[in-house]
């Protein structure tokens, strides 16, 4: 009797391998950024009460000294402490890459199969809700004291696009000095000295022609002034002015230029 040897057939096996997905990689990012807001809601009450000191000390402390003409101080203010409001809370981008690179999260993120720029924009959409629930609080705030923007509804929603597109083009910005700095500390303390002249050499607390003539040269033409004196037109109801074209100029330009510098740094240090 004789026996025939069965061999099995050979098995090819395949290896598949994820493929990432931008957008849907930035959206589980963003979602993750969002979550950890619910966790710790102080994050976002930390981030409403300097505004809100900020409107209540301009228009009850400092209000009575600034005179603006043809205007109502406060009707002058708020959209500065819009901008301003978002200008320091785009900080957090950077802050939060920071320390995301230092606890290690950033090196885990680069062992899945996902887009590199999804960390990015997810992190800096998660940021754009937050200041944008901050505006709509900060709006609340002023109309408690007094602000009344006379602009139809179509210039203030475009006011307010402008104050969100200047946020998210600022994220950016910061995006990069997170990714260069050492700790979520050296982060914070590397983004004060491009902020403070930002803001408070601006026009958003007071005229410029308040300021020494050295001084409005660079308070005009920075982009913190323009996004401001576009948003208070807007809001004024006066007639879109160059301010406005080239606050929409500045927006695009910080992010043609920021948004490829960040993604570059993240591939160094990710």
């Amino acid at each position: 009797m004789t026996t025939e040897a069965l061999t099995a057939p050979d098995v090819v096996v395949v290896e598949r391998r994820a493929t990432p997905h931008p957008l849907g990689d930035a959206v589980t990012i963003m979602w993750r950024n969002l979550l950890n807001l619910r966790r710790n809601p102080q994050l976002v009450v930390f981030a409403t009460v300097q505004p809100v000191i900020f409107v209540l000390m301009f228009r009850y402390v400092f209000g009575g000294a600034i005179r603006v003409p043809g205007v109502p101080y406060v009707d002058y203010l708020m959209p500065g402490i819009f901008v301003q409001t978002v200008v320091f809370g785009s900080l957090t981008t950077g802050v939060g890459l920071a320390e995301d690179l230092h606890k290690g999260l950033i090196e885990r993120f680069r062992s899945l199969p996902m887009a590199r720029s999804a960390v990015l924009v997810g992190r800096t959409f998660a940021d754009l809700f937050r200041n944008l629930f901050v505006v709509v609080l900060m709006s609340v705030v002023g109309l408690l004291v007094g602000w009344r923007p006379s602009g139809n509804i179509v210039a203030i929603i475009f006011g307010v696009l402008l104050v969100l597109g200047f946020a998210y083009a600022l994220s950016w910005v910061f995006a990069i000095v997170g990714l260069s700095a050492r700790d979520s500390e050296t982060a914070q303390a590397a983004s004060f000295p491009i902020l403070a002249p930002l803001v408070f050499a601006s026009s958003a607390f007071v005229p410029l022609n308040s300021m020494p003539g050295w001084l409005q040269a660079f308070a005009r033409h920075q982009p913190v002034s323009i996004v401001v004196n576009a948003v208070r037109d807007l809001t004024l109801g006066q007639p879109a002015t160059s301010n406005t074209v080239q606050a929409v100029l500045w927006i695009g330009g910080i992010i043609a230029v920021c948004a490829p510098i960040a993604v570059a740094r993240y591939r160094q240090v990710a």
